[in-house]
């Protein structure tokens, strides 16, 4: 069998979405159809893309290393698909931005739209920031919203600009009926003893940080479930299988409570990058501006977040 774009888009999709059964309902196809096609996939490579278990799958190093080629590969044919158009008369211009998965990424390119109406913005989002950061250093991206983490920083090369949209602390997501659940904030060597939840390796230094934390707090976590999407690390924190790290603007309900981390030893770092031969570079300083009203409008829906800032004595932009 010799893989097609349709293999590489099936296999991206079952990534997206967690489980083979919810990729189905995306594509529109059987389970035991998708299923079928995800095993042909797996012989022509000769190993698993997906370690599977009840709660879903995620992707194993082999998976890896075919999903950052396969959205690779897939980008560059949709980037064909638009040059071709551009070459049709009437057709705008168009901005590639790029943006790891979540709703700034949305917010940027919608206030995108409306500062640049002439031109076709379109996004293209990943899970990982690595990714983006090579999507534009080979000129596939006009921009990126990126992030990265203290002690993993992006080296920046001269043809990119680069500016900090906020500096956000991580913290722990738990079960409401776990024994901290009470608490104001937790102390990172509390946890200790815990069963972990955390996302797979992104390319820009995590979890390393997130272990070298761990590590000066005097522990190793033990990492019982490895997990690309929220909805089933919302589902095995609320069970009280794990904890897990998560962002300031995870939020609470449905049985998950999140803390602050006492003495904040995580955050990441949100940026705007953007290639110097970019017609984006002139007017980066703007672009760089709607990024900060992203973040801060998506922060602001966040009630555990406003409450930390407010007891840091910050305020949101």
């Amino acid at each position: 069998m010799e893989l097609e774009l349709r293999h590489l888009h099936s296999v991206c999709a079952i990534a997206d979405a967690g489980s083979v059964t919810k990729a189905a309902a995306v594509l529109g196809v059987t389970q035991p159809a998708l299923t079928a096609q995800l095993q042909r996939v797996e012989r022509e490579l000769g190993g698993q893309i997906f370690a599977r278990d009840r709660h879903g799958v995620t992707p194993t190093p082999l998976g890896q290393f075919l999903l950052t080629r396969a959205r690779g590969i897939l980008l560059a044919v949709q980037e064909l698909r638009y040059g071709a158009a551009r070459h049709l008369p009437g057709e705008r211009p168009a901005v590639c931005l790029g943006g790891i998965v979540g709703a700034v990424s949305v917010g940027l390119a919608d206030r995108l739209s409306d500062l640049l109406p002439e031109s076709d913005v379109r996004l293209h989002t990943e899970y990982s920031p690595q990714v983006l950061w090579e999507l534009m250093l080979t000129g596939r991206l006009d921009a990126a919203a990126l992030v990265d983490y203290p002690g993993f920083t992006l080296h920046v090369p001269a043809e990119i600009v680069v500016q900090e949209i906020a500096t956000e602390p991580l913290f722990v997501a738990m079960s409401d009926q776990h024994r901290l659940a009470g608490e104001d904030e937790v102390s990172l060597a509390d946890l200790a003893t815990e069963s972990w939840a955390i996302t797979p390796a992104d390319g820009a230094g995590w979890p390393d940080y997130f272990y070298t934390a761990c590590q000066q707090a005097g522990f190793f976590p033990h990492v019982k479930y490895s997990v690309s999407d929220a909805v089933p690390v919302r589902e095995i924190v609320a069970t009280r299988r794990a904890v897990s790290p998560c962002q300031a603007v995870f939020p609470s309900g449905d049985g998950v409570v999140v803390k602050p981390l006492q003495g904040d030893p995580l955050s990441m770092r949100h940026l705007l990058a953007c290639r110097r031969d970019s017609h984006l570079a002139a007017i980066f300083g703007p672009i760089a501006r709607l990024a900060e009203e992203a973040y801060w409008a998506y922060a602001s829906r966040r009630p555990d977040y406003q409450a930390w800032l407010r007891s840091h004595g910050l305020v949101t932009a």
